[in-house]
């Protein structure tokens, strides 16, 4: 074994949150890390850090976004209006891409 996950979700993708604090909102992902199995969605999950000052920098509060956990998060499906689950499907070029299970709307651009 590899030691990486697989992740549903690439840099991009419009996502939609099932549970936690920011259930039900949705965002774009900025980051995918799949060594931690965690996705930086953008203006979720946003945590306050205190900072000092250093000779480069100004010290304060700073607001940031934080991991979410990839099991707590379905693709956005624009059709549907909600998080559905996916099937991959080949094309007849080869090209393979993400299905909505519930409509069959393409979700890769």
């Amino acid at each position: 074994m590899t030691g990486r996950n697989v992740v549903h979700v690439k840099k991009n993708d419009l996502v939609q949150v099932l549970s936690g604090r920011d259930k039900g909102k949705t965002g774009k992902v900025l980051r995918v890390n799949n060594k931690h199995g965690k996705i930086i969605v953008e203006k979720l999950n946003m945590v306050k850090r205190h900072t000092k000052a250093t000779p480069n920098k100004p010290g304060g509060i700073v607001e940031s976004e934080r991991g979410i956990p990839v099991g707590k998060v379905l693709l956005y499906c624009e059709k549907c209006g909600q998080g559905v689950r996916t099937r991959n499907k080949s094309l007849e070029s080869g090209k393979k891409v993400r299905e909505c299970t519930q409509c069959s709307a393409q979700l890769d651009k």
